[in-house]
């Protein structure tokens, strides 16, 4: 019982309202009208109530008889087939006279002749004059079953089920005429009390208000004494809300932005569509590197090409590739295009941002340091750790005092905010950085090391025709998708954009 008491203690008021009256019913239709509530307040009460494992919910979906237009009518003034009786009650008359005396339409009369006759309750001749038969002034004097079940209907809920044998008959019959009756699927819902609700049941709940909160008005006359005031359940079950925010790969893509800035770093931004010469020409990306063709590059076709408005630095990019320029290197000794070069193309990688940004720098501007969040577009074969449109953090640091040294710092620093309290950065290669660093981190989750992005120092081939003199650029290129996949738990990178709202809503917030 103490578990009884502590359970009516917590009760809401509607749950007090709603509790004595269950002694009476289980019927949910009942349980509205007795306990004088609006249905969505006694729906809500009983739902909180199964939540407390009082009692249980039950739904039945029944089809109930209600009457149409026409039924309403019927009931009013009669059905049509009583009418046209009357009308020849006393003596014989021509159709057309049948249709003004009973007040009826042609199409009326024409479904009564076929009723009627169907009953015998009628003559007609040749001349379609139509007297009344003996068994059809019997009709007249009684109750038809059609219109009792009318009757029945108007009075009460009635299910096809329910009906009896006559009433069947009946049911059929009015079914085939227009909107006299219809069917409709209508749900109606009983409460099965636990062991628990029926020791609440059988409880004697007081009817008296208890008292909701503490009022200013209590403490200064003292009546707080003598109230009882409702407990509240901390642990109780309450539907979850779905609520507007961002995606949460936007959310991650906010806080990334604001450790950059935070670490005084400028953002680059620029559009998805670049052509040939600054997304791969300027990075010193040979013009028949198998990464250019069309398996691994989306070429834009409309347009196809896109202007090259510095000419000069464009002539010095395309010096680099072809002998090296002054840049001690030899180049890739072959013919540069400038037809490739003029391709429009989406991004690959946002290190063309990188190479558009120190192409504006001057020496007085230096040192600089720069990083962006965006898309870029690889024709991968989709899998579970390759996706054909992704997001890169980019960063670069232009300063002539820059070293391999400070670039781990940044990097470390980066990553320690994103989870990540173990960085490695050990040698690889990449086209454009020498030296070039791999990024490792050690996975929170899956307890392994895994590859997070690469990283390096621009060669003098990508620097020096971009800014004019040769100053060390420290540059890294980081997949977000794979950094963040360990704080939301994700295993397969096409989840991060799968559109599945259970997902969205129930996604916990980036908060490190």
């Amino acid at each position: 019982m103490e578990d009884i008491k502590e359970l009516i203690s917590k009760l809401h008021p509607l749950e007090r309202r709603i509790i004595p009256v269950l002694r009476g019913t289980n019927i949910f239709s009942e349980l509205v009208r007795k306990s004088e509530l609006k249905e969505v307040e006694v729906m809500r009460t009983l739902q909180w109530l199964q939540a407390k494992n009082v009692l249980k919910i039950s739904e039945d979906v029944k089809e109930v008889i209600v009457l149409g237009e026409n039924g309403r009518l019927a009931l009013e003034k009669g059905l049509p087939e009583k009418a046209f009786l009357e009308s020849i009650k006393s003596k014989a008359k021509h159709l057309d006279e049948i249709e003004k005396t009973a007040g009826l339409t042609k199409q009326e009369i024409s479904a009564c002749l076929g009723l009627l006759k169907a009953k015998a309750a009628i003559h007609i001749n040749s001349e379609r004059i139509v007297s009344i038969s003996d068994h059809g002034k019997n009709l007249l004097e009684k109750e038809s079953l059609e219109e009792h079940l009318l009757k029945h209907i108007a009075k009460v809920e009635v299910s096809i089920p329910e009906l009896k044998a006559e009433e069947k008959f009946a049911f059929e019959n009015l079914k085939k005429r227009k909107d006299i009756i219809r069917t409709v699927l209508k749900k109606e819902w009983t409460v099965i009390l636990t062991d628990i609700g029926k020791k609440l049941v059988a409880s004697n709940i007081s009817s008296e208000k208890v008292a909701e909160k503490l009022t200013s008005g209590m403490l200064k006359t003292g009546a707080w004494k003598n109230k009882e005031f409702r407990g509240y359940d901390i642990q109780a079950k309450v539907p979850r809300l779905g609520f507007g925010k961002k995606h949460f790969v936007n959310e991650a893509i906010n806080y990334i932005k604001k450790i950059w800035l935070e670490m005084g770093f400028k953002e680059m931004k620029g559009g998805i569509v670049q052509t040939a010469f600054w997304d791969l020409d300027a990075l010193f990306v040979p013009q028949d590197h198998p990464a250019r063709e069309m398996q691994d590059t989306f070429f834009l076709s409309k347009p196809g090409k896109g202007r090259i408005i510095d000419k000069e630095l464009f002539n010095r990019v395309k010096a680099t590739h072809e002998n090296g320029w002054t840049t001690g290197s030899k180049g890739w000794q072959y013919k540069f295009s400038d037809e490739k070069a003029s391709d429009n193309l989406l991004r690959t990688h946002t290190t063309v941002l990188s190479a558009r940004t120190i192409a504006t720098l001057k020496k007085t501007d230096l040192p600089a340091k720069f990083f962006s969040v965006g898309k870029v577009f690889r024709n991968e074969t989709l899998d579970w750790k390759h996706l054909f449109e992704l997001h890169q953090v980019e960063g670069i640091v232009v300063d002539p005092e820059a070293n391999m040294t400070h670039l781990k710092g940044y990097l470390r620093e980066f990553y320690k905010k994103m989870g990540y309290e173990k960085v490695r950065i050990r040698p690889s290669h990449f086209p454009y950085t020498e030296p070039s660093a791999e990024v490792i981190g050690f996975h929170p989750i899956k307890k392994e090391w895994v590859e997070l992005g690469g990283s390096g120092i621009f060669r003098p081939e990508v620097v020096k025709p971009l800014l004019g003199i040769e100053v060390p650029v420290l540059a890294w290129g980081l997949g977000l998708e794979r950094v963040i996949t360990a704080y939301y738990q994700i295993t397969d990178l096409r989840d991060c954009y799968k559109n599945d709202l259970e997902q969205l809503r129930n996604m916990k917030k980036w908060m490190r």
